[in-house]
């Protein structure tokens, strides 16, 4: 079997990619070759594979209710604060349909430790936006007690548009 070592690849029009001594790849950018949104990659037993882009998160945020902003984020354009216990974020790129899975958690604060998640249900999650909001479950009907609390995280998989 022969072997080319090369330390830089070049493209037809410039694009480098650098080979590292470890034998890893730099590069910017990476595109399928059949499919160009579609990479497939090994899984850990080497037997089977899984579709990068369908194992990606799209999209996230850590939003401080009480301050009403997101403290930090990823594919996330803005968060709105409605009320008390309510708001939206709204998406950088949206997804292609509203069915994407929603992961979400809030910590509640000393005087309020019985913080909920949630985002309104299914009418409230579109392919711009997402409705989110948290409550206070030590009540009978916690969604009779909206509070602010500084801490609610959302994740967003699915595909985007």
């Amino acid at each position: 079997m022969s072997s080319i070592h090369v330390t830089n690849v070049k493209d037809a029009s410039g694009n480098a990619a650098l080979v590292t001594e470890s034998g890893g790849v730099k590069t910017d950018k990476l595109t399928g070759i059949t499919t160009a949104g579609s990479i497939s990659v090994v899984g850990e037993g080497n037997s089977t594979t899984t579709n990068l882009q369908q194992g990606l998160c799209k999209g996230w945020a850590l939003t401080d209710f009480a301050a009403a902003q997101n403290d930090d984020s990823f594919n996330v354009s803005a968060y709105t604060d409605y009320a008390a216990g309510y708001g939206q974020l709204s998406w950088n790129n949206d997804f292609s349909n509203a069915h994407y899975a929603v992961a979400q958690a809030c910590s509640g604060s000393a005087t309020n430790p019985n913080a909920i998640p949630g985002s309104n249900g299914n009418s409230s999650k579109g392919t711009a936006a997402i409705r989110i909001n948290t409550m206070d479950s030590s009540n009978d009907d916690p969604r009779a007690d909206m509070i602010d609390y500084a801490e609610f995280g959302t994740v967003a998989m699915g595909d985007l548009a």
